[in-house]
C-alpha cells in the first residue's frame, strides 16, 4: 500500500515547485518578483548613500530594506527546507550568494554601516541566466566557464611571475629614487610598481632621476603586455573550447596523438598540429 504524504511533505513539494520550478507559471512569477525586489533593494542602498535623499528619507529607506531582507531570509530558509540535500545548496555558488544577500543587514545591528555591504545582492541577478533558458546564452556561458577553468593554472603562474616582478622592481626603485622622491620604503615602491604596471598611474609618486624614469618607462611598456597576456590565455582557451564543442568525431585520425576531434575538412590535427591523412 502506497504511503500517504504528510502535510509537511506536500508543503515542501509546493515550495520547491515555486522556488526551483522555472518552467512553471508560479515559478516564473516568483523569479520575476525576486528579480524586481533585488533591483529595488540595490536602488534603495544606492539612494541611501546620497546625502540629500538620506537626510530626508533615511528611516523610510531603512524600513524598506529591512522588509526586503526579511523576504530574502524567508526565501533562503524555504530553499533549504524544500530540497532533499540542503547542504549541497548551502555550499553552492548561489547558496553562498543568497546568504551574503541577507547577512549585512543583520550585521548592521552590531556594526553600523555594514548594511552597505548588502549591495552584493546585485550578484543575485546572475539567476537571470537560469530563468531565461536561452540556449545560446547558456551555451556561451558554459564555454566561458570551461575556458576559465582550463586557463586558471596558466593565469596563476602568470600572477606569480608578476608578483615576483613587482617585488624586484619596487625594491630597485627604492634603491634608485630613495625617500626624496616619495619611495619611503620597499612596500611603497611595490605599490608604485603595481599602479604603474596596471597603467593606472595615480601620479602621487613619480621618479625624479634619469635612471628611475628609464625604469618607469620600461614598467609602463611592460604593463601593456601584462594586461594582454591573461586576455590572450582565456581567449585561446575559449576558442579551443568553442572548436571542441562545434567539431565532430571525424573519420580522420591523427597519426601522432590518435585524436579524432576535428572538422572533416581539417588539414592539421587540432590537438598536436600534425598533418592529417587525406582519406
Amino acid at each position: 500500500m502506497k504511503k500517504q504524504k504528510s502535510q509537511y511533505e506536500i508543503f515542501r513539494e509546493k515550495i520547491k515547485i515555486i522556488l526551483y520550478g522555472t518552467d512553471t507559471i508560479l515559478g516564473r512569477m516568483f523569479d520575476l518578483i525576486l528579480l524586481g525586489l533585488i533591483l529595488l533593494s540595490v536602488l534603495l542602498i544606492m539612494l541611501d548613500t546620497v546625502q540629500g535623499i538620506s537626510s530626508k528619507y533615511h528611516d523610510q529607506l531603512l524600513i524598506c530594506e529591512w522588509i526586503i531582507t526579511v523576504f530574502f531570509t524567508i526565501e533562503y530558509i524555504l530553499r533549504i527546507i524544500s530540497i532533499q540535500k540542503p547542504v549541497k545548496y548551502i555550499i553552492s555558488f548561489y547558496g553562498i550568494i543568497d546568504l551574503l544577500a541577507v547577512l549585512p543587514m543583520y550585521l548592521s545591528i552590531f556594526f553600523p554601516g555594514a548594511s552597505i555591504l548588502s549591495i552584493v545582492r546585485a550578484l543575485r541577478f546572475l539567476r537571470l541566466f537560469k530563468i531565461l533558458h536561452i540556449p545560446q546564452i547558456n551555451h556561451q556561458s558554459l564555454q566561458l566557464k570551461e575556458a576559465i577553468d582550463a586557463s586558471k593554472e596558466k593565469i596563476l603562474v602568470f600572477i606569480y611571475f608578476v608578483l615576483i616582478s613587482t617585488i624586484i622592481i619596487g625594491s630597485l626603485m627604492y634603491l634608485v629614487e630613495g625617500k626624496e622622491s616619495g619611495f619611503t620604503s620597499i612596500p611603497m615602491g611595490i605599490y608604485w610598481t603595481i599602479v604603474t604596471l596596471t597603467t593606472v598611474g595615480y601620479g602621487d609618486i613619480s621618479p625624479q632621476t634619469p635612471l628611475g624614469q628609464f625604469i618607469a618607462a620600461f614598467v609602463m611598456i611592460l604593463g601593456y603586455g601584462i594586461i594582454a597576456v591573461p586576455t590572450g590565455i582565456v581567449t585561446a582557451e575559449f576558442a579551443k573550447s568553442s572548436l571542441k564543442n562545434n567539431a565532430v568525431n571525424s573519420k580522420k585520425t591523427c597519426k601522432k596523438c590518435q585524436s579524432q576531434i576535428h572538422f572533416d575538412n581539417a588539414k592539421y590535427c587540432y590537438q598536436c598540429g600534425t598533418e592529417l591523412p587525406n582519406n
